[in-house]
């Protein structure tokens, strides 16, 4: 059986496009008819994704996957590192929870991930016609060189030729370009095609002095210059999302915030909220008092009992009560749901030490973390009057009992009750991830929040297809990809 051609696109930093060109190339790419697959074998993320054979993956990859017009899988991120701190994360092996590790320990642990890896890319490559791969942050970062498997350590090992991308809206590209190149060994800088520049805003023809020179200094072509494409919306892989996308103004009918807690995951379940034209959607970071709002949305959490104390040094449990004294709403999704009971507790030390705290005791339940990760792809319908259809994914370690769960926020399909709605209507918690994407859900819950009158539909699929296909187009017209594939697969 014919092995696909590859393709990797490595970053000079972290944010230089890495994801974003992947996942136009890939909808460029199928709208050529070919079959195309994403691939980062090793991605650190707190923001994730249930596959379609029931294990995580990186948000990013999902994304990848949709623009490839295929169902997410696996085998498209086999290594997933989820921080739990500084210096710890979940390690993440072919979708399911493998270990907890330290750095140091997860440095002497690679040889078995880099196994994995390899596992995936052998599936891939003789499934489809092009395998497209990301690279992780910079492979020129000197301390990460050993027994890499994210960067040139996986081009390598799999023999695969690589594009740079450096980000010019941040300055410093011709630096950023040249300076990466140099701090490769020489076989991995041969097995450099080219370069992409990302994110160019102005008239292309003043910079054309600097890509002849840096052609000239590198022997090496510039593929493209993608231009800035403002609004463009895509998930995002970790980072919280660009602020300049958020809607809201003058024809804001509701006011929501939410915290930015230390580790926050899943931030992408807001989403929705943030593009709403009628939403003043607010990120409240540490030191910022929290803002007069109609809605409190506490996001998912990768370390509850933690996040949990950081909301209350800021001064977020009074405040939130304060809320609620004046008639306001709270939605908790996932770790935000954990926080609304009365204790979190984590035995095994799943998220860190062992024991029991109190939570924000406003919905009547307790919460305990189990060693087993719940994984799973959900539809429903919420238990508001309008009994919208909601579309989302499970990912929690929590399993939480009491009163307060015997008014259900949601039905869901296989029959089962999910989260918790407050006797007073006030306070609603799930642990489905996307609560706000599906329209319908999203309109009857602006509405219980408090909105009146017309409230504009948004569709946030329709809306990520379309800035995809926008997204390809700006390729095509901007990126010599027959050039780029053609020495991909000299």
């Amino acid at each position: 059986m014919p092995q696909a051609l590859a393709l990797m696109v490595q970053g000079t930093t972290s944010d230089a496009g890495k994801s974003t060109l992947v996942a136009g190339l890939a909808r460029a790419l199928v709208r050529r008819g070919l079959r195309v697959a994403p691939f980062k074998p090793q991605n650190m993320a707190l923001n994730s994704a249930v596959t379609a054979d029931g294990g995580e993956i990186g948000r990013a990859q999902a994304l990848q996957a949709v623009a490839a017009r295929i169902a997410p899988h696996t085998d498209f991120n086999p290594v997933l590192l989820k921080p739990s701190s500084d210096i710890g994360a979940q390690v993440i092996i072919h979708g399911r929870a493998a270990a907890n590790l330290s750095a140091r320990d997860y440095h002497n642990y690679k040889p078995t991930a880099m196994a994995a890896v390899m596992q995936s890319w052998q599936r891939l490559t003789a499934a489809y016609d092009w395998v497209l791969v990301e690279g992780a942050g910079s492979p020129a970062e000197i301390n990460l060189r050993d027994r890499d498997i994210a960067n040139m350590g996986f081009a390598e090992a799999a023999d695969v030729p690589v594009i740079l991308v450096a980000d010019i809206d941040r300055g410093g590209v011709f630096a950023h370009l040249v300076g990466t190149l140099d701090l490769l060994s020489p076989s991995e800088r041969a097995r450099v095609k080219g370069f992409v520049i990302n994110r160019f805003r102005g008239d292309i023809g003043l910079l054309q002095s600097g890509l002849d020179w840096l052609e000239s200094r590198t022997g090496r072509p510039v593929f493209g210059v993608l231009p800035y494409l403002h609004g463009l919306f895509l998930d995002a892989e970790d980072a919280l999302a660009d602020a300049a996308l958020d809607g809201g103004g003058e024809a804001a009918v509701l006011r929501v915030v939410a915290p930015v807690y230390p580790r926050i995951s899943n931030h992408t379940d807001l989403d929705a909220l943030r593009l709403h034209p009628q939403v003043d959607f607010r990120w409240v970071g540490p030191g910022q008092a929290m803002p007069a709002a109609d809605l409190i949305v506490l996001p998912g959490s990768k370390s509850v009992q933690a996040d949990l104390a950081w909301l209350r040094e800021q001064g977020w449990d009074a405040a939130m009560l304060r809320h609620l004294r004046y008639g306001g709403k709270v939605v908790g999704i996932c770790g935000g749901f954990q926080m609304l009971g009365r204790t979190l507790g984590d035995p095994h030390g799943v998220e860190g030490g062992v024991g029991s705290v109190p939570g924000l005791s406003v919905l009547d339940m307790d919460t305990v973390l189990e060693r087993e990760k719940q994984l799973e792809n959900v539809t429903g319908t919420l238990c508001l009057n309008a009994a919208a259809a909601v579309r989302g994914y499970e990912i929690h370690m929590g399993v939480s009992s009491g009163p307060a769960l015997q008014r259900p926020a949601l039905l869901l399909a296989d029959g089962r009750p999910d989260g918790a709605l407050s006797a007073d209507g006030q306070v609603m918690g799930t642990y489905v991830h996307g609560l706000f994407d599906t329209p319908d859900a999203l309109d009857a819950l602006l509405r219980w929040a408090g909105a009146e009158g017309d409230v504009t539909r948004v569709d946030l699929t329709v809306r990520r297809e379309a800035d995809l296909d926008r997204l390809a187009d700006a390729i095509e017209a901007a990126v010599d990809i027959d050039g780029l594939l053609a020495a991909a697969a000299a």
